[in-house]
């Protein structure tokens, strides 16, 4: 069992190829952790009738939603009984918008994952608004599956000073589950300097400070998680370009729900914005402790 975030691994399911693709990737992830897996549909209905539809009355159209749902999880059992046919898989109803409902039901799990779009989305929206809000207010970990799965990838995590703890004890844990490498990306950029002075600025000496600040942040989490290959990579780039590009061969992306300097109210940071809509690979967006 899950030794930081016990519980079930709970997937959102609606039908859509990309839930599909989660639901496989939250049944690896289960069975890896000996968690359950539950599977989740959320039905949200109203009595708006489009121009042109027929009314077919409320109750009618509930039950046909409802109808839809079960056969959204009926599928998305079978997928997940094909990669873990010993799994304990929990399937599961409900009526609700599904980000309030996947919210709720986050609570007490190990991890919540959704697709990184759902049905109805357009080609454009890289990103499905279930998946931002999830991500934003779920009281555990959540991982949107986006690029492609890469097995043997490393575990790559973005360090900044203020809100990467949670993410980076998170991050060492899956490497560390997976028996892959941790890259721990910190970056810095002259952009916050005045410019005046960019010209007088002894870079060496500032990435020798940043390096020193990595090294600060791994190094309680070196020492609980020995085993795990840690490589630090101190970039001088944009946070949110250096992340997502050091996630090309990655098996997962780890960031914190909010980045240095954000305000309070933006519950998501720009890394892990950046991550969401263009990683390669599956996104986890762990919230700091005292926020869940």
């Amino acid at each position: 069992m899950d030794t930081m975030h016990g519980g079930a691994v709970v997937v959102g399911v609606d039908g859509s190829d990309r839930a599909l693709e989660a639901v496989r990737w939250a049944t690896t992830e289960a069975r890896r952790r000996g968690a359950p897996l539950r599977l989740v549909a959320a039905v949200a209905w109203t009595s708006f009738t489009p121009i042109g539809v027929a009314p077919l009355g409320q109750e009618y159209q509930r039950q046909a939603l409802m109808k839809a749902g079960e056969d959204f999880l009926r599928t998305a059992a079978s997928a997940a009984r094909e990669l873990a046919p010993d799994l304990e898989i929990v399937q599961r109803l409900r009526g609700g918008n599904p980000d309030v409902v996947l919210t709720e039901e986050a609570a007490g799990a190990a991890l919540l994952v959704v697709g990184h779009r759902g049905r109805g989305g357009f080609t454009g929206l890289l990103l499905g608004s279930v998946g931002v809000a999830v991500a934003a207010h779920a009281t555990c970990p959540v991982v949107v599956v986006r690029g492609v799965r890469r097995a043997g990838g490393p575990v790559v995590v973005g360090v900044d000073a203020e809100y990467s703890d949670a993410a980076l004890g998170f991050a060492f844990e899956e490497a560390a589950r997976r028996a892959v490498p941790l890259v721990a990306v910190h970056a810095w950029s002259e952009a916050a300097l005045d410019p005046f002075i960019v010209p007088f600025v002894d870079w060496d000496a500032i990435r020798a400070d940043e390096e020193a600040v990595l090294a600060e942040a791994l190094a309680p989490w070196v020492a609980k998680f020995p085993d795990v290959e840690v490589r630090p990579a101190v970039v001088r780039d944009g946070a949110a370009g250096a992340v997502v590009k050091a996630a090309e061969g990655a098996s997962l992306v780890v960031a914190g729900s909010r980045g240095r300097g954000g305000v309070r109210g933006l519950l998501l940071g720009s890394v892990s914005q950046a991550l969401l809509h263009h990683a390669p690979c599956p996104v986890a967006v762990v919230r700091p402790e005292g926020d869940r």
